[in-house]
């Protein structure tokens, strides 16, 4: 994982972050666009799966509204809670690349259940393609 996030990934999350505090809630994939003059949403989706990849952004359930950004900004590094959801979204998806590289069939309910554990996290799952 990278140590600090990029000047545009810093504008999105920037962005995130101030519209929670304004408003009390986290923006729409289409505000963030607007906002930030990306041509699609898929555009922002990209972006934000990224982020929530890394660490720096959670969110909470699948509904609309739900990131956070768990980035301290006063050290440019990670607040415990995005330390510990991005070290935990770490080991996890490596148990389940190690899972899938034995291939056994017994293997598939211990994926499924790292795979929602991710899910929990709202990181998507190695491989998953969402």
């Amino acid at each position: 994982m990278e140590n600090r996030p990029t000047k545009k990934q810093r504008e999105l999350l920037n962005f995130i972050d101030g519209f929670i505090k304004g408003n009390g809630y986290g923006p729409s994939y289409r505000e963030i666009m607007r906002a930030l003059d990306y041509r699609s949403v898929s555009t922002v989706a990209t972006h934000v799966n990224g982020l929530i990849a890394r660490g720096w952004l959670v969110k909470k359930d699948n509904s609309a509204r739900t990131l956070e950004v768990v980035m301290n900004k006063e050290s440019g590094g990670l607040s415990q809670e995005g330390a510990v959801v991005s070290t935990a979204s770490q080991e996890i998806a490596k148990k389940i690349q190690a899972l899938k590289s034995e291939d056994k069939e017994a293997n598939a309910d211990d994926i499924a259940t790292l795979e929602k554990a991710l899910d929990i996290l709202g990181i998507t799952s190695p491989g998953d393609g969402k």
